[in-house]
């Protein structure tokens, strides 16, 4: 079944946008929470393969959870990170997310031991797998397949931005093409395809990430998750920042953005995230004083006040997407 066949028959929907919770509800049927692990990789652009420095807007303390080191087991990490996630949410069933760096730049034997030691925990039905588009062959695909006729397994490829202009300034080693080549190599193994955007690159217009919606829409993805740029600490762009050379978008240009995008997205994606929330000890900017639920709020308030949806005006073919896929 597709992904989005699940979500036709969906009797949690309520939004005004395909939903991550709504689809883990109508797939699992209950809550399901991501424990994230950090596994001690790294990436092609930070030890020299393909550059150097990694990323400029990039500092994975930023989004790495504290209970994560790469000094404990990947068992050890799980079960720390299951155990308070059922305090906080009540949960039962969880997918481990290799997040931090890329998680596919490894042999396939480690790769092999890192992941089933995560699914061997129990209450794991899944692996969420953090990579990039360049980090990826044939081998760890088929091997991917093989865990995904018995788990959900999600691949997430870093992407950030469809232009190559882009890709170049932000220091990423790949171009958009890489991206398209992953996905295709992906595509028919029962593996989830998630890719990561970052709206808000100051050399960027809103037009650009308008056609990013339509482009994006075109291509066999089953999840996105998209958040605004972060300034922070100790990256290129903190320096940028202060030299004055970068603008950031206010809260109020964001939710105008966003609401655009996913009116040019396609019905049948279905988001994981609409925005993020840096820690403030190591956010430089923007400083929206907004959680993330308040800023999720925020943007499906737009969307009602402006009587709009997910796909309102992405065409296929000639025809405006229906707005019964999502309401």
């Amino acid at each position: 079944m597709h992904t989005g066949d699940l979500l036709q028959k969906n009797p949690f929907r309520d939004k005004r946008y395909n939903a991550y919770s709504d689809y883990l509800k109508a797939r699992f049927g209950e809550r399901v929470q991501k424990v994230t692990v950090d596994a001690g990789f790294t990436c092609p652009n930070r030890d020299g393969t393909v550059a150097a420095g990694g990323c400029t807007y990039c500092n994975n303390a930023s989004f790495n959870p504290g209970y994560n080191s790469a000094t404990k087991s990947i068992p050890h990490q799980v079960r720390e990170g299951i155990e308070f996630l059922k305090r906080r949410y009540g949960t039962k069933h969880y997918f481990v997310y290799f997040q931090p760096f890329s998680n596919t730049y490894a042999s396939l034997e480690r790769l092999k031991r890192y992941y089933e030691e995560a699914l061997s925990i129990p209450g794991v039905i899944g692996l969420t797998i953090g990579t990039r588009p360049d980090c990826i062959d044939e081998d760890k695909l088929r091997y991917l397949e093989s865990l995904a006729s018995t788990h959900e397994i999600t691949i997430e490829y870093g992407l950030e931005s469809i232009l190559d202009e882009s890709l170049r300034r932000i220091n990423r080693g790949h171009n958009f093409q890489s991206f398209v080549d992953a996905v295709d190599m992906t595509l028919g193994r029962g593996i989830k395809i998630c890719t990561h955007i970052i709206l808000g690159f100051p050399w960027e217009q809103k037009s650009d990430w308008l056609n990013e919606a339509e482009v994006l829409s075109e291509i066999p993805i089953d999840f996105i998750k998209i958040h605004q740029l972060h300034i922070v600490r100790n990256t290129v762009m903190a320096r940028q920042y202060r030299e004055g050379k970068i603008r950031l978008m206010t809260f109020e240009e964001y939710l105008d953005v966003m609401v655009s995008f996913l009116e040019r997205l396609s019905s049948r994606i279905i988001v994981q995230r609409l925005g993020g929330v840096a820690p403030p000890h190591m956010l430089i900017a923007p400083k929206w004083g907004k959680r993330y639920p308040e800023m999720l709020k925020a943007i499906e308030d737009r969307l009602e006040k402006c009587d709009t949806w997910q796909g309102k005006l992405h065409y296929s073919g000639n025809k405006i997407a229906d707005r019964q896929t999502i309401l």
